[in-house]
């Protein structure tokens, strides 16, 4: 099984910052895509962004220009800068993973306990 840790969750006012940070077991095989997906009160989960073990990046257009989303691939660590928050970001945060536990293993895909992100007006 591989595992996700979050942390960096908090609470914050509007214009603010706050990074999160998800670092997958250590002895995970290899890693493809990890990224962020958050859900709101009574909505569905959504996609915040993505980045793959090349560094490419996906971003939900909401966040596209406030927030920004790195990795380590020698750590195993993805994390997400968020600039400028607003009140509509709140919500749970969870680490995403496309990762081979072990050598043989196939593709699974993996997920964080989630954070909460409050962001008041």
């Amino acid at each position: 099984q591989v595992q996700l840790v979050e942390s960096g969750g908090g609470s914050v006012q509007a214009g603010g910052l706050l990074t999160l940070s998800c670092a997958a077991s250590r002895s995970t095989f290899s890693i493809d895509v990890m990224g962020w997906y958050r859900q709101a009160p009574g909505k569905q989960r959504d996609l915040v962004a993505t980045i793959d073990s090349g560094g490419w990046t996906n971003y939900a257009d909401s966040v596209k220009s406030r927030f920004t989303i790195s990795r380590d691939n020698a750590k195993n660590t993805v994390y997400l800068q968020m600039n400028k928050l607003e009140p509509e970001d709140t919500a749970v945060y969870s680490c995403y993973a496309r990762a081979k536990r072990a050598y043989g293993s196939s593709w699974a895909d993996y997920w964080g306990q989630g954070t909460q992100v409050t962001v008041s007006s």
